[in-house]
């Protein structure tokens, strides 16, 4: 009977542990090995307290890259926190709606929420708000401007469209964000119905505009599936009208005053 020769191990430095823990697949532990290290000994941890640490470390690694993933794919873009908002500049806004929306119920209840209103008055901030904390929250994201997502749909081959529709209708909450601020062809709506119609009373579509739903055939012109369209997108939704002189045009309005405040102060 032929002996089994072992298999040959060989004889690593000290260095390099971190690498071999990497191959292995360890994603905290090769950077901080020397503080882990340290911490074992100081801490006299016992094998059981030493392997719930090594644990503890790659979950919380593993955590954070699953929801860089997920913000990157969300593509939230950069926003000020609704810490920032000025409740007190719309002229009309209802804070109870958008304070309930960012509980995150409408996405567990398979709500859509609408959010109407003119240019500059935070809809697409408030948005962001509610899609950010629903990526925190683990519900999968896709946020995009109208214009995005209907050159995206546009597509030469019905399999390539069903593809797309299919990533589209997946998400928990879909953000479709300035709907109305460019007018498209006809086909555009049968495209955004396709959408809406695919997520109808299963998943969130979150959505902005500064168009009212009677001046949206400006928007798609001539497009026979807009009452359609409508009709599934304010089923079980919640619309709330945002009114009030722009937030840019404040802020443009600020800065000349500080620009001629500090003009006036220089010495002549």
């Amino acid at each position: 009977m032929l002996s089994q020769s072992p298999i040959p191990i060989p004889n690593p430095t000290p260095n390099d542990l971190p690498k071999r823990l990497a191959q292995l697949g360890f994603r905290s532990l090769p950077e901080q090995l020397d503080d882990f290290l340290a911490r074992a000994v100081k801490g006299r941890w016992d094998p059981r307290s030493l392997l719930e640490e090594m644990a503890r470390m790659e979950e919380l690694e593993r955590t954070r890259r699953s929801l860089d993933r997920r913000l990157r794919a969300a593509r939230i873009g950069a926003f000020k926190p609704i810490a920032d908002f000025d409740w007190d500049w719309p002229a009309k806004i209802d804070r109870p709606l958008i304070e309930r929306a960012l509980t995150l119920d409408f996405i567990r209840e398979g709500r859509n929420l609408i959010l109407l209103g003119a240019n500059g008055l935070g809809k697409t901030m408030i948005a962001q708000n509610l899609a950010h904390a629903a990526v925190l929250a683990g519900f999968s994201v896709l946020f995009r401007t109208a214009s995005d997502l209907l050159a995206d749909l546009h597509s030469d081959s019905p399999l390539q469209l069903r593809a797309k529709l299919k990533k589209y209708a997946r998400p928990a909450l879909l953000c479709v964000d300035e709907v109305g601020y460019l007018s498209y062809d006809t086909h555009a709506a049968d495209l955004l119905y396709e959408v809406v119609n695919r997520r109808y009373q299963f998943r969130s579509l979150l959505l902005t505009t500064n168009k009212a739903f009677k001046d949206w055939n400006s928007v798609f012109p001539n497009a026979t599936s807009i009452v359609s369209l409508i009709d599934r997108l304010t089923h079980h939704a919640d619309i709330t009208l945002i009114q009030g002189q722009s937030y840019r045009r404040r802020e443009s309005e600020l800065d000349a005053e500080k620009r001629r405040s500090h003009h006036s102060d220089e010495p002549l």
